[in-house]
């Protein structure tokens, strides 16, 4: 039996063009700096975490400005201290979503991490991960303007 995709949803005060733009062109300011921008469909960044080695890269596939953004894990190297080797390549293939919609006075953002599954070995940590840049670090960079990226190696 599959269990359902990680998927969260915040409301932010920022307008859906600032949200647009925090998911594409700011990542680095709430998750952490990629190595080339998200401009066009096609274009590919690689986002590195500690301890510098673990990284995903991601290909934009659907890019609507104010509404979508759909990126597809191209490649994967997650290295985690005492996991199996399997982690390393648990989202390679993944698709991570967000969905962008006005409700009222306020920005309501959705994301769905097609693939991140409860039953990889990955999931407690990159839930937590994504509870922590999403939820938190995403929230408070288009509530307040400073959001909780990492800025390590």
């Amino acid at each position: 039996m599959t269990m359902e995709n990680y998927s969260e949803c915040i409301s932010v005060s920022a307008n859906p063009e600032a949200a647009y733009h925090a998911l594409t062109q700011g990542i680095a300011q709430w998750w952490t700096k990629p190595d080339h921008p998200i401009a066009k469909v096609g274009d590919r960044a690689k986002f590195t975490f500690p301890p510098g080695k673990s990284y995903w890269t991601f290909e934009a596939v659907t890019l609507i400005p104010g509404e979508r953004v759909e990126m597809k894990c191209v490649e994967a190297l997650h290295l985690h201290e005492g996991q199996p080797r399997e982690i390393e390549q648990e989202w390679l293939g993944t698709k991570v979503i967000w969905q962008i919609w006005r409700e009222g006075d306020r920005t309501e953002i959705a994301l769905e991490h097609i693939g991140l599954k409860p039953e990889l070995l990955c999931y407690d940590i990159c839930r937590q991960g994504w509870d922590f840049f999403f939820a938190d670090s995403l929230k408070a960079y288009l509530d307040t303007g400073i959001g909780k990226p990492h800025t390590g190696n």
